[in-house]
């Protein structure tokens, strides 16, 4: 009997996985506009400074240091959610943890702390404002 509940909860999992992975690559391929591959590729050592100057600066609230440096663990090893050998949604998991995590940022310290420790160019940084700006809902 108890191998039968593993095996629903793990086949449950798996299935709510399968679902997010399809709404991811739905997600994708509907807004290529938010951020190429070729931005985000040209942003990734200043997105990965920047996130790091964040970490570590003092003046933040605590929890939004936590987050920075659980982002910056997640990107750093190996195992992702999805394979990043997989087309269009191999690195789109990487792209939306990124932006949820700016976003709480965003909402708790404000673009003037994105800004101050911003390493790039401005063009750079709009493109990662951009990326982490609350959606909004059309009327």
């Amino acid at each position: 009997m108890a191998w039968e509940t593993v095996a629903g909860i793990v086949a449950g999992l798996l299935l709510a996985y399968a679902v997010l992975l399809v709404l991811l690559w739905i997600y994708a391929r509907r807004h290529p506009e938010t951020v190429t591959m070729k931005d985000a590729l040209r942003l990734l050592p200043d997105l990965l400074r920047l996130v790091r100057r964040l970490a570590a600066d003092r003046t933040l609230p605590a929890g939004v240091r936590v987050r920075l440096v659980l982002l910056l663990g997640y990107l750093l090893l190996p195992i992702d959610l999805v394979p990043d050998f997989i087309p269009v949604i191999g690195y789109a998991d990487d792209a939306v943890i990124v932006a949820l995590v700016l976003r709480s940022v965003l909402k708790r310290a404000g673009p003037g702390a994105l800004g101050r420790h911003w390493p790039g160019t401005p063009a750079g940084l709009e493109i990662i404002l951009r990326a982490a700006a609350p959606v909004r809902r059309r009327p």
